[in-house]
């Protein structure tokens, strides 16, 4: 994680860099940018400094460390108190820097494939996390200031249209790796095995393909297109993500990058604006792939005044001319896409390809609870494994329509997190061991 800190604020330094060299600052600045992007880091420190009111040496080093800065804890008591950092006027409105990073990205002006806000917003994240991580007390108060914070820039940077909610056009970032290294990532996951077996046979066919046409040999004409049918939390968008980078590293697609969407991204409400939205988010996926989370809701209402339909055909058509750098995965529930395909007879045609995604099984999601430990720097202490064993036999024998597989077990585990921040919080000596135990206790 701490290289993940660093790279992000380095990242974000050579953003401000660059949004000041576009001359879109108007202000007269008493130093440069990037200056004044550092001390809004240091103010933000300072604030959690306060709230924690324990501040010793690994304080001091991770200032240093991170930002290149000497820092003592007179010196951020003195910027708290001058910045009035716990007044609600410092936690209910954003910084000066960072309206700057929003107006880099509403005006367009900065071409540097930067998304500004987003990155000021996880590097503070990043930033925070750190600080609070790196001695030996996180209080209850601290935790819940890092939360406000970067809460209100998440909703100022909303209004301006740049953290849409639910519906918006979300784009992964491309990983080069080889195919060898894509397949094993998949190959790795938890459970799926139907869904990986039926992955890597596409890529077999492909890849057969790919030989007979340097043969000079007729190729038998294979479509990219998928269906991902399955219930909530079963991985369908992260095999897409991979299946992008699996492409990617055969050739088939040139950039690797994965364009998530639904409905409302695509759909509007007026008549002649659907076909260009849906050719806009069309464009931000040629080279990868385009995921539309729950497509039968494009063709559940025909009702007139409904775009729905109006979004299929455009997509079908843009299927058509750009068939050899375009891939698009349909994805939702088994029986309503099932009714999707039926509803157009270009779509049953275009998606032949139909892979459905199972439930998982209690020993699977209790490895994926581990995973996200592990991947966390958590352990779980035998007892404790067994106990969310015998929770997951539960929930899956009383599952709800509404299951959520792999987010049931993420929800679990960042109770358990939250409960164990609770119980050793009140510890007076606390070891690394401990910080990264969950007990059974933490589970109740």
């Amino acid at each position: 994680m701490s290289k993940n800190i660093t790279a992000s604020i380095n990242k974000c330094i050579e953003a401000s860099k660059t949004i000041e060299n576009s001359g879109i600052i108007a202000d007269r600045l008493n130093t440069g940018f990037s200056e004044q992007v550092k001390y809004e880091m240091l103010k933000f420190l300072s604030c959690l400094t306060t709230a924690d009111e324990n501040f010793d040496t690994r304080n001091i080093e991770y200032i240093k460390e991170k930002l290149g800065m000497s820092a003592s804890e007179g010196m951020l008591k003195a910027i708290a108190q001058s910045e009035h950092v716990l007044s609600e006027e410092y936690l209910s409105k954003p910084s000066f820097s960072f309206k700057y990073f929003v107006l880099a990205d509403v005006n367009g002006k900065v071409k540097d494939g930067v998304r500004h806000a987003v990155l000021f917003i996880n590097t503070f994240r990043l930033l925070g996390q750190g600080y609070i991580a790196c001695n030996d007390i996180t209080s209850d108060r601290e935790i819940k200031l890092l939360t406000e914070y970067i809460g209100m820039m998440e909703s100022y940077a909303k209004e301006y249209g740049l953290l849409s909610p639910k519906g918006s056009v979300k784009e992964s970032e491309v990983q080069e790796k080889s195919l060898e290294e894509a397949l094993e990532e998949l190959n790795d996951l938890t459970g799926l095995e139907t869904v990986k077996a039926d992955v890597n046979s596409l890529v077999n066919l492909m890849q057969v393909q790919k030989l007979r046409k340097e043969h000079g040999m007729k190729q038998p004409n294979v479509s990219k297109h998928l269906v991902f049918a399955g219930n909530p939390g079963t991985g369908k968008t992260t095999v897409a993500r991979m299946l992008a980078g699996i492409y990617h590293s055969m050739g088939a697609l040139s950039k690797g990058h994965l364009v998530e969407v639904d409905r409302s991204g695509l759909v509007s409400g007026f008549i002649g604006q659907t076909a260009t939205r849906v050719m806009e988010v069309v464009e931000s996926a040629m080279g990868g792939i385009l995921f539309i989370d729950e497509a039968y809701t494009l063709t559940a209402n025909k009702g007139e005044g409904d775009f729905g339909q109006e979004a299929v055909d455009t997509l079908l058509k843009a299927m058509e001319d750009n068939r050899d750098n375009l891939v698009i995965i349909v994805a939702g529930y088994t029986d309503l896409m099932e009714e999707f395909l039926d509803s157009n007879p270009g779509l049953r045609s275009r998606f032949n390809k139909f892979i459905k995604f199972e439930d998982y099984t209690p020993a699977q999601l209790l490895d994926i609870t581990k995973s996200l430990a592990k991947r966390q720097d958590y352990c779980f202490t035998e007892e404790a494994k067994m106990k969310i064993l015998k929770y997951f036999e539960q929930r899956c024998a009383d599952k709800e329509e509404n299951f959520a597989n792999a987010r049931e077990a993420r929800n679990y585990f960042e109770r358990a997190v939250a409960k164990q921040a609770g119980r050793i919080v009140k510890m007076s000596n606390v070891d690394e061991k401990t910080l990264m135990t969950i007990e059974a206790e933490d589970l109740d």
